[in-house]
């Protein structure tokens, strides 16, 4: 039989072709709490496109389709937002519900973004039992117990989950923690600290800072000790394993309100530096679709029994305070209340 060629060299163009990669499979994502700029900034990245084409693509398939738009009732911040924030959704395209139950329903994942943290216990339960991946804003909880229970809720739902600070994921923070000046030997941190009577003193904010000091000193804290700087600032020294120092700072200058410098076996470099929100996202995308959370139960709860240790150490005028003792605190809260 004679053969015909005539087609040969498509044939060949096309076996050395790359192979376009699929589309990722659409992601419907649902908000609970639209009472913090992350929500709005978050549905515009998801629905309007990142303004960087690297994020914009790592987002791609992924639409925030509804949102359960209540905040805190007794914090002026939160409720004269929610109309506002509400509306700014609606006009992306956001389903507004009625219930939490009826957001899981309709999604395949949740960002609850409530900026209250005492809530987000009895919010996040109704996302577990539907075996939705879920990440939860800054800061996780309003205590280190509650912090504590929902991630044994969670591990016991067998559902993926995350919470992070935005500045964990600036690209000079990164770098550090990915090893670019080798292992950290010490670290020091700043951000601002806007207090909220109902939160630890540094959960409401001061997490920023705190999540960028431990992103590149990792976790092994085991002490800490809260005093004020000369001009009066707030101001932690935590002692690591090995008798590595992490400090963190609130912020002196408005201007220059993040930042911070980590010196390694290989040098130094900037660390805490403001990014913006999209690669949070993105990491919050990435866990939805694979299932692993990118920040460990161990290092969140670290940083926030670091931040209770502080309010511990303050209140015993600057005395040294383990984590290990405000750890086995909340532990014994919580086995008391079963």
């Amino acid at each position: 039989m004679k053969l015909k060629f005539r087609h040969l060299p498509l044939l060949i163009l096309a076996a050395t072709l790359p192979l376009q990669a699929e589309d990722p499979k659409p992601l419907k994502v649902g908000i609970i709490g639209l009472d913090t700029s992350h929500a709005i900034a978050f549905t515009t990245a998801l629905n309007k496109g990142s303004k960087k084409p690297e994020d914009a693509a790592k987002l791609a398939g992924a639409k925030l389709i509804a949102a359960y738009p209540k905040g805190s009732p007794d914090i002026e911040s939160s409720t004269k937002r929610v109309p506002e924030y509400t509306a700014k959704v609606q006009e992306m395209g956001v389903e507004i519900v009625d219930t939490i139950d009826d957001l899981v329903s309709k999604v395949d994942a949740v960002l609850l973004e409530t900026n209250d943290g005492r809530p987000h216990l009895e919010q996040v339960r109704p996302v577990l039992k539907a075996k939705k991946p879920v990440f939860i804003d800054k800061p996780i909880a309003a205590s280190l117990a509650d912090a504590i229970r929902i991630f044994d809720e969670a591990k016991a739902a067998g559902v993926p989950i995350f919470s992070a600070s935005s500045l964990r994921y600036g690209k000079g923070t990164q770098e550090v923690r990915n090893g670019s000046i080798g292992k950290v030997k010490t670290a020091e941190t700043f951000s601002p600290v806007s207090l909220e009577p109902t939160h630890p003193d540094l959960f409401w904010y001061g997490i920023h800072g705190v999540e960028s000091l431990f992103t590149v000193m990792g976790t092994g804290c085991q002490s800490v000790k809260r005093g004020t700087t000369a001009d009066g600032k707030i101001e932690v020294i935590g002692t690591w394993e090995g008798g590595r120092t992490g400090i963190f700072r609130e912020s002196k200058d408005k201007k220059n309100a993040y930042g911070g410098k980590a010196v390694g076996e290989k040098g130094e470099a900037e660390v805490g530096k403001y990014d913006g929100y999209d690669p949070l996202l993105v990491a919050a995308i990435e866990m939805f679709r694979s299932g692993k959370a990118p920040v460990s139960a161990e290092e969140t709860l670290e940083i926030y029994a670091f931040m209770e240790a502080a309010d511990e150490s303050k209140r015993r005028n600057g005395a040294e305070v383990t984590l290990k003792e405000v750890m086995d605190k909340a532990r014994a809260e919580i086995a008391a209340k079963k």
